[in-house]
């Protein structure tokens, strides 16, 4: 117990010794080691007066906020390049997030790029350095909890940071024009195609029945018939319509989302419809009126034709409607991006941080310096120690 004392007692000692030392040993070189900071911060602050001023412009927009991500991921995969490098919706969280990954594809960049000339600017060899240093530029940042968003852009030049930063927010503009981000633009995109279709079958078919009549003279049918005609053919028209819309749900909707479930029992009952109003008379059908053998069999062809004619018809009013109602959502939930505070060219630099990087390379020369004056120490020792052996 005793001599364990005795030894901590004396290992104390020498820790103290050794820290005497070190300070004895930095005492001795203070100038050197005051020479090698000063020399570094001054050297640093000389430099850093040669270096051009950076500014940066900053906009704050409020973008859409209706984006899904797996609307973003379509949209996205048309972007190519550094869009669809960078854009991999496995990051993209928030609408917001989308958005930051839209200004940093290659076809917005080069839109700036050609717009400003910054090939010229950036001294880049091909396009692709010029992308690189312009997305080096950008900074852009989303508050999560109000939802704006920031454009920031550095440049030597403020007035054209603030325009290059007001530019990029055209282009996320006619981005979203060009692109169908929301769910509406989606149903109005499709609607529309299918609309084109429906409109050229409807055609067709006025041209068969204007065909037939002219090699045939003028058909007519009685009442019954036609009641029959049309009631088969608008309920194709339905089916065909409730398709459509069922196509459009399953664009952003799963199966098991109740208004797909939904639709799918609508069409199957309208099927049942169909099947019935189809089905041949006899005298065990109940309603003769539902029966398609009642019609003259020399106008079959006629009959025939009319009723594709009537279901193209009804098809194409019934695609009119939900075009025309897709639009009106599309226009009233519009992808617009409302601008807060426009750039303007900012009056105060970014970089260089004077004041920082001298402190910084002061720390550093400090460090540096303590360092050189132990290892010269530490060559001293040596040589006495190499001495003391008669070793020269």
């Amino acid at each position: 117990m005793f001599g364990g004392g005795v030894m901590e007692e004396r290992q104390q000692l020498d820790d103290e010794i050794n820290l005497i030392d070190y300070f004895i040993v930095i005492a001795r070189r203070k100038w050197l080691i005051i020479g090698i900071t000063l020399l570094t911060a001054v050297t640093t602050a000389v430099i850093s007066l040669y270096m051009p001023p950076i500014y940066m412009a900053e906009t704050k927009i409020l973008p859409p906020q209706g984006a899904s991500s797996s609307m973003a991921s379509q949209i996205m995969s048309q972007l190519g390049g550094l869009g669809a490098i960078v854009g991999s919706t496995a990051g993209i969280k928030t609408p917001n997030d989308f958005y930051i990954e839209v200004l940093k594809s290659r076809n917005i960049l080069d839109h700036i790029i050609d717009k400003f000339k910054l090939i010229e600017l950036y001294k880049a060899k091909t396009h692709e350095d010029a992308r690189i240093s312009l997305a080096g530029a950008l900074k852009a940042k989303d508050d999560k909890k109000s939802g704006i968003m920031t454009i920031g852009i550095e440049n030597k030049d403020p007035k054209m940071a603030a325009d290059i930063a007001n530019a990029f927010v055209d282009e996320l503009k006619n981005f979203n024009r060009g692109f169908a981000v929301t769910e509406a633009a989606q149903r109005r995109l499709f609607f529309e195609e299918q609309l084109k279709d429906a409109k050229e079958s409807l055609i067709k078919s006025e041209e068969s029945i204007k065909g037939f009549q002219e090699r045939t003279g003028v058909f007519k049918m009685d009442e019954q018939s036609k009641a029959v005609l049309e009631g088969i053919a608008n309920l194709r028209a339905f089916i065909a319509a409730k398709e459509v819309e069922l196509k459009v749900m399953k664009t952003y909707a799963t199966p098991r989302n109740p208004d797909t479930q939904k639709a799918e029992e609508e069409i199957k009952g309208l099927r049942e419809q169909l099947g019935n109003l189809s089905v041949k008379g006899s005298g065990h059908n109940p309603d003769p009126l539902i029966s398609t053998d009642i019609m003259p069999s020399l106008g079959t062809e006629y009959i025939r034709k009319m009723r594709e004619f009537k279901y193209h018809e009804t098809l194409y009013e019934i695609l009119l409607k939900q075009y025309e109602a897709a639009r009106l959502d599309e226009a009233r939930d519009a992808a617009t991006v409302q601008v807060i505070d426009k750039a303007i060219p900012p009056e105060n630099r970014i970089k260089p941080k004077r004041r920082q990087m001298v402190m910084i390379a002061g720390v550093t020369g400090l460090f540096l310096s303590i360092f050189t004056v132990f290892f010269m120490e530490y060559i001293k020792g040596e040589r006495e120690r190499f001495k003391d052996k008669g070793i020269k």
